[in-house]
């Protein structure tokens, strides 16, 4: 499915080397006066933390949002909001030559199974571009939970097992890019303000929604939140002295810290080994360096969208709070 969550629900379109990325948001309240320089500063924060480890398509798309409905002067009218942001800068000539070929890491042979075609110009929808559209309904999102006293704060703590930042860190995302090689980080999530009480047992458990927001993000490989994984490592009676800021699947009110693991990027400029499908449908392997432009550290970019899936998540939870608290 291409929609994402249920009381507020944001419907996105669009491929990587397409005319444009776009999205429709449904259950927007109205009445809310959208902040556009907060909205547009989310846009280019999500270019990256450091513009010399992102793709160089980063740096040169405008990412303009323009707005088609339910927006007058600025403020939401409570009609499904229709949005685009544009691809200015998309090159589909560096991807013809992989018309046949099957990217190692990426989701090319998946798509080809499930659909029978994909997009071979730079993945389509299975591309980070798409994230864009999710960046402005996290966006609004967060402006909603302001109303609450909430605030997502997410940053890059981690990149290839270095602390960030550091000059380990800058050092070894320096060397990555000269050796045309990627490398995975890890990005932390400080949610403050939260009102105790939200999150639905037992299915639809707080840490629960937020692990599935997060895991759709493109690259991510792993989730913890609060103690983690260090907890199968505790004694009980270390363990329950902390308030992780969720039990029982139930907000506390304490504040609430996620961590999300992103893997390397796997677009890399170092010769690999490929299948590549021919016209009568057999498949080889050749050796074959990918050309383009590609990021050493995708974690750089993802604090924003790890921000905007969360605040997304727990906007239909609040929501859903609200509605069974008046029944």
């Amino acid at each position: 499915m291409n929609t994402f969550g249920d009381l507020f629900r944001l419907t996105t379109f669009g491929e990587s080397h397409g005319t444009a990325i776009g999205g429709v948001i449904d259950g927007c309240p109205s009445r809310l006066t959208i902040d556009m320089e907060l909205l547009q500063t989310d846009l280019r924060r999500r270019r990256g933390e450091d513009m010399s480890f992102v793709s160089s398509r980063a740096q040169s798309e405008k990412d303009e949002v323009e707005f088609l409905s339910g927006v007058l002067d600025g403020v939401s009218e409570g009609t499904p909001i229709a949005f685009l942001i544009r691809n200015s800068d998309a090159r589909s000539s560096d991807y013809e030559t992989l018309r046949s070929v099957l990217r190692p890491g990426h989701a090319d042979e998946a798509y080809l199974l499930k659909y029978g075609i994909r997009d071979h110009r730079g993945g389509g929808r299975s591309s980070a571009r798409e994230t864009i559209a999710r960046v402005v309904g996290g966006s609004i999102a967060k402006q909603l939970l302001r109303a609450h006293g909430m605030s997502l704060e997410a940053r890059v703590v981690e990149v290839g097992g270095k602390p960030y930042p550091s000059s380990e860190a800058t050092d070894l995302l320096a060397g990555c890019a000269r050796e045309g090689d990627s490398v995975g980080g890890v990005v932390e999530l400080l949610i403050q303000g939260m009102a105790a009480g939200v999150g639905e047992p037992l299915f639809d458990k707080l840490q629960a929604v937020l692990a599935s927001a997060l895991m759709s993000i493109p690259a991510a490989k792993g989730f913890e939140y609060g103690s983690g994984f260090a907890a199968a490592k505790m004694r009980g009676s270390e363990s329950n002295k902390i308030d992780d800021g969720i039990s029982g699947g139930i907000s506390t009110g304490a504040d609430i810290r996620c961590r999300v693991a992103f893997k390397p990027t796997p677009s890399i400029h170092k010769p690999q080994t490929m299948r590549v499908i021919d016209a009568d449908g057999r498949v080889t392997e050749q050796q074959i360096t990918l050309q383009g432009r590609h990021d050493v550290c995708v974690a750089l970019r993802a604090p924003v969208v790890v921000e905007a899936m969360a605040a997304m998540a727990i906007v239909n939870l609040i929501n859903k709070h609200n509605n069974d608290s008046q029944k």
